[in-house]
């Protein structure tokens, strides 16, 4: 009986002694690899695999670690994705990492007024999604065809915000998401007109507008010139029209100003065919709202506020443009 007492307690000294060093081995930080890696866990992946992976990688010692991180955990879900690891971690640690499912990823950032080519230069750094593959899927409208049968492409409709990108994200998935972001915002403005115009008009106040403030007396500005026929003379619209034509050399020229590209401004009367930039919500907002005013023109202020001086008749307007033009501005 005695010997029977001895064995059980040996056994629970050894049992306390394997647990405490399990222990003490899944809390230690290890790192076999260099600067940093990447672990990609595919859906599905089940723990001992997952675990096999880490262990490759360097990111656990051993893969059994890992495993025994599951048995403490046995309820956590872990989830699939790209995982980055920089810093030595414990098994726990790498364990938790996986099981809230911080994966790696890029946020893209799309400031209001950007347009297509802005933001493919945008992706380039990111390495991610290319370019060319962004363009052409920012040239098919068929995404946003019901709300803007006429729309020559999602231009206006990419809304401006922040996107997570990982190396799964696609040209496609990110023009859905940027559109579907759109038609929330669209939503949340009520009923506001036909998408198309007011879209459009956004996007000319956006590219011109520098002072929130100054938003709607800049669509207020451009709803009076549609109303009497007179040419917009938007700038913006033909740095478009030079980008659409692959010719745009970073400043207006006067064959910029002259060219009969649809989306200049200086030459053809109306709105242009589509958007020039995606606004925001204050740019969407002062166009489905113009101010009211007797306004026709604006140019900038010499102070280099960034706001404008506005005119209701053309000596005022070119007497202020002189101004500007003196200030060699």
């Amino acid at each position: 009986m005695k010997v029977l007492l001895r064995l059980f307690l040996v056994g629970l000294l050894l049992s306390a002694v394997a647990g405490g060093w399990t222990w003490f081995r899944l809390n230690q930080p290890y790192k076999g690899f260099g600067d940093s890696v990447f672990v990609d866990i595919p859906i599905k992946t089940r723990t001992e695999e997952i675990a096999a992976m880490l262990a490759h990688a360097g990111v656990v010692e051993k893969p059994w670690l890992f495993t025994a991180a599951r048995v403490v955990s046995p309820g956590s879900v872990l989830q699939a994705g790209e995982y980055k690891f920089d810093q030595p971690a414990s098994a726990f640690q790498v364990f938790a990492k996986i099981a809230r499912g911080e994966t790696f990823y890029q946020v893209l950032v799309v400031p209001e007024g950007f347009n297509m080519f802005d933001i493919a230069a945008q992706l380039k750094p990111l390495g991610l999604v290319t370019p060319e593959s962004f363009m052409r899927a920012a040239r098919d409208p068929s995404l946003i065809a019901d709300l803007d049968p006429s729309a020559p492409s999602l231009e206006g409709y990419l809304f401006p915000d922040s996107y997570r990108l990982d190396k799964h994200s696609t040209a496609e998935g990110l023009v859905r998401t940027m559109t579907n972001r759109f038609r929330a915002r669209w939503k949340e403005l009520g009923n506001a007109g036909d998408a198309h115009d007011v879209v459009t008009l956004a996007s000319l106040v956006e590219r011109e507008a520098r002072l929130p403030a100054e938003r709607p007396l800049i669509a207020g500005v451009f709803t009076n010139r549609l109303r009497l026929g007179m040419k917009l003379g938007c700038d913006p619209t033909t740095v478009y029209a030079a980008l659409l034509e692959d010719r745009y050399r970073g400043t207006i020229y006067k064959s910029d100003l002259e060219s009969k590209n649809p989306y200049n401004t200086y030459q053809n009367a109306g709105l242009p065919p589509g958007p020039i930039a995606n606004p925001g919500l204050s740019s969407l907002r002062a166009a489905i709202a113009p101010a009211h005013t007797d306004y026709l023109y604006f140019v900038a202020k010499v102070d280099g506020s960034g706001g404008h001086t506005f005119s209701d008749n053309l000596t005022a307007h070119l007497a202020a443009a002189s101004l500007l033009r003196a200030a060699g501005k």
